[in-house]
């Protein structure tokens, strides 16, 4: 049953099962306050609740967040400070 419900182009790449239906809740931005409440949304999502996979977040390997808070440059990305256009 999981299995099946792969379309052909996922089965192509490799996909085995699917789990859950695919979603997307994308939400426009037109206001700063949003724009912080989806951050702290975002970097305060691994230390909360079931994940808790760190302690403090803004040391969590795979998140902007020390960037956010420490202006700390991540060894892998190039983090694009959108707050700078709300200024």
């Amino acid at each position: 049953m999981l299995s099946s419900a792969c379309s052909e182009k996922e089965k192509e790449k490799g996909q085995l099962h699917k789990v859950f239906e695919p979603s997307f809740d994308a939400k426009a931005v037109f206001t700063f306050e949003f724009l912080m409440q989806k951050l702290d949304y975002i970097h305060y999502n691994p230390v909360k609740g079931k994940w808790n996979l760190i302690d403090d977040f803004a040391n969590y390997l795979h998140s902007s967040a020390g960037f956010y808070e420490f202006e700390r440059i991540h060894p892998h990305v190039d983090i694009i400070d959108y707050r700078t256009y709300w200024y």
